[in-house]
């Protein structure tokens, strides 16, 4: 019996173009490094995205993702981590918070959330481990549903594992005490999302923002948001 819900953020909880908020969300990084007088600003971006590469690939059940990144990140960059590391706090803590005018929260996830916590049904929110939770519960509040008690929130402080990978999903399940085939995951990605059938879970394809990139994958489930919403009822 389903006893778990898990849900992707961007595109299935959050209407986000996620492509247009990175160019967003780098160019606001690199302003912010300019500013503060780091020489090397113009190839920040540059270094964040091979060091998440790095930390995607990862398989090392030792270190947490965000160990992973750090790692690579200050092996490859200028300024050390004493000297930087405030650099990114003060962005997640200043700068982030204002690109929520990059997207909209969807109607009625809100109300879908309240009757799922209202069933007793636990709860993740099972987006991508490469982001601080800083950086999450922003978007959670972007999409008007930042103030439920999740039973874990995936940020990359607490994961060892990114998607697409299948340990990512199985050690979620290790995190919060349930077997996978009491999970139905819930995503708008096929690669990403849909990879949790490997591991056991049920899984609904959210098509209102769908990310296909022609992988073999088929869903349990599949539809609109508003498909969503009434199959959550029957849940």
């Amino acid at each position: 019996m389903l006893n778990t819900v898990l849900f992707d953020l961007d595109g299935t909880l959050l209407n986000i173009d996620m492509e247009c908020f990175l160019k967003k969300y780098f160019a606001s990084m690199m302003v912010m490094a300019n500013e503060y007088g780091y020489q090397s600003a113009d190839k920040l971006a540059a270094q964040v995205y091979k060091s998440t590469d790095v930390m995607i690939a990862d398989l090392d059940h030792e270190s947490t993702n965000e160990e992973v990144f750090m790692r690579d990140f200050y092996a490859n960059w200028a300024y050390p981590p004493e000297e930087f590391q405030s650099f990114f706090e003060k962005f997640y803590e200043e700068r982030f918070p204002l690109l929520h005018k990059y997207c909209r929260p969807f109607p009625g996830v809100k109300a879908m959330m309240e009757k799922l916590f209202a069933r007793g049904l636990k709860v993740v929110v099972a987006t991508n481990a490469v982001f601080p939770l800083s950086a999450l519960q922003n978007r959670l509040d972007w999409a008007q549903v930042g103030h439920f008690d999740y039973e874990l929130i995936t940020s990359y402080e607490v994961m060892h594992f990114c998607k697409p990978h299948v340990q990512y999903y199985e050690e979620i399940c290790d995190k919060i005490g349930v077997l996978p085939h009491e999970c139905l995951m819930v995503g708008n990605d096929v690669g990403e999302d849909l990879i949790a059938g490997k591991a056991g879970m049920k899984t609904f394809l959210v098509e209102d923002m769908l990310i296909d990139r022609g992988e073999n994958l088929q869903p349990d489930y599949r539809g609109r948001l508003t498909d969503l919403f009434k199959f959550m009822e029957g849940l």
